[in-house]
Order: C-alpha cells, then structure tokens, then sequence
C-alpha cells in the first residue's frame, strides 16, 4: 500500500520510491532496496503498476514505475482496509469511559 501510495502523484524511479515513504514518515519507515524491488515486481506482475526504463535527471538509466488504473483501485481498497484495521485496534487500545 505505502508503495502504491508513493506513486500516486507521478512515476518515480525505486530509489525515488523508497525517498518519499522515509520522507512522508517521518524517517520513522525504511524500504530497504532487497524489500522494495522484489515488491515492485511483484506488483508489476499484478498489473498495479507499469514500469519503463527513462533518464534520469543526472542521465542515469533507470526503471520508473507508475500506478496502473487497476493498482489506483487496489490503493482504495487497500486504504479502505486500512482505515477499518486502524478504527478497530484504536477501539480495542483506548481505554472504556465509564459511567
């Protein structure tokens, strides 16, 4: 999902990606490179998400990947879950008012 989320704006190359979740978060969240990659193909292979191999700005070759309309669904889905997961830990955690 955070991965999904990262490139929601635009297409970014991995290293891209793994910048604005540390960014986001905070430094709070890492992607490591043996994580993020796989996880990228993994979702390429779902069809979330397309890449192409492009210059960078420094001229470097690079995969940048991009959210299909299909992985832009699952994102929802995937928040909508997410939201409920964190209402129902949250409800459980905070402790009971009594009356």
């Amino acid at each position: 999902m955070l991965i999904l989320q990262a490139l929601q704006r635009e297409p970014v190359h991995g290293h891209a990606i793994a910048r604005v979740i540390r960014n986001r978060s905070a430094d709070v969240l890492t992607v490591e490179t043996g994580s993020l990659y796989p996880a990228l193909h993994r979702l390429e292979r779902q069809k979330w998400v397309r890449s192409e191999w492009k210059l960078t700005e420094s001229k470097q070759r690079a995969k940048y990947y991009q959210l299909t309309a299909v992985g832009k669904k699952q994102l929802t889905a995937d928040h909508q879950r997410w939201l409920q997961l964190v209402r129902a830990i949250s409800a459980v955690m905070e402790p009971e008012v009594q009356p």
